[in-house]
């Protein structure tokens, strides 16, 4: 299937070798390239990054997914300070930590959240953090780990909605996704959460709409939409290119249902310009 013209990428002559230098001298990770995201030369070029901790191989076999399927390593004891280091010197002000899934461990990896979380606050003063975290099994005390460390927002994607779930997640569970957010909120009622949808999957807009509804039935507060591009031909394929009007139709159905921030666009990623949805929160805004 050819892609239509919104979704053609303009090549970028800027330099981004910098970046991907500092992340290796660090031995980091960041999802930008191991999921192959199409806006990874735009964050670079701005000196962000969404990092990826707990290594570069997943446990889980999801069919959308670029990220290595293979046996994870050893947990590095450096990370946490490796990814603060780096974050002082690109200069951020509000940065995004995700993981790969590590069902090999016994919480899932909150405790090296936790620690990536403290290290970050300890060397950059004034930083805003957001956790991109996996379901952690539906381990409660595990999330409290990385909630009690405070991060500004909690994001937990849905993916897709729940009849697509068997192909697309194998290894989730829609009903446990849901049931994450809504613990979060029971741990700490002031945390703000983020969810975020992939379509082009074959779901129906009906079906974009109740997951929309199921989200906000857990006082999800953040939401991003965005179209699912195949990394590869052995992954999910594309089963259509959605019209940048029917993202524009989700973001106003969102704002509708009570969402106080939705980013709904062809190349929106669950992080891409996360710091936006933090500018409008501190401003107290709703997004327009």
């Amino acid at each position: 299937m050819q892609k239509p013209e919104w979704l053609k990428i303009k090549a970028s002559a800027t330099k981004t070798r910098e970046v991907t230098e500092m992340l290796r001298s660090l031995n980091l990770h960041s999802v930008c390239e191991e999921a192959n995201c199409p806006n990874r030369m735009e964050c670079f070029e701005k000196k962000t990054a969404t990092f990826m901790i707990l290594g570069k191989h997943c446990t889980r076999n999801c069919t959308f997914c670029n990220v290595d399927k293979q046996k994870p390593g050893q947990v590095d004891e450096n990370e946490p300070l490796n990814v603060a280091e780096a974050i002082k010197k690109m200069g951020m002000k509000h940065v995004v930590i995700t993981s790969v899934t590590r069902d090999d461990l016994p919480d899932g990896g909150a405790g090296h959240f936790a620690k990536v979380i403290k290290e970050i606050r300890n060397l950059n003063q004034g930083i805003t953090v957001e956790v991109l975290i996996p379901d952690f099994q539906g381990n409660e005390e595990a999330l409290k780990k990385v909630i009690d460390e405070k991060p500004e927002i909690l994001n937990h994607n849905i993916e897709t909605i729940p009849r697509l779930y068997p192909e697309v997640r194998p290894k989730a569970v829609y009903e446990r996704s849901l049931e994450l957010l809504q613990k979060a909120k029971k741990i700490d009622p002031k945390t703000i959460t983020k969810s975020g949808i992939m379509v082009g999957l074959g779901e129906t807009f009906d079906e974009v709409i109740q997951t929309f509804k199921d989200l906000r039935a857990v006082d999800c507060d953040l939401l991003t939409v965005g179209q699912y591009l195949a990394p590869s031909k052995q992954h999910h394929e594309v089963v259509e290119y959605i019209h940048p009007d029917t993202f524009a139709a989700y973001k106003a159905q969102a704002l509708e249902l009570g969402f106080k921030y939705v980013a709904s666009d062809p190349f929106v990623r669950s992080s891409y310009n996360a710091f936006e949805a933090m500018d409008s929160l501190e401003g107290g805004k709703q997004n327009p």
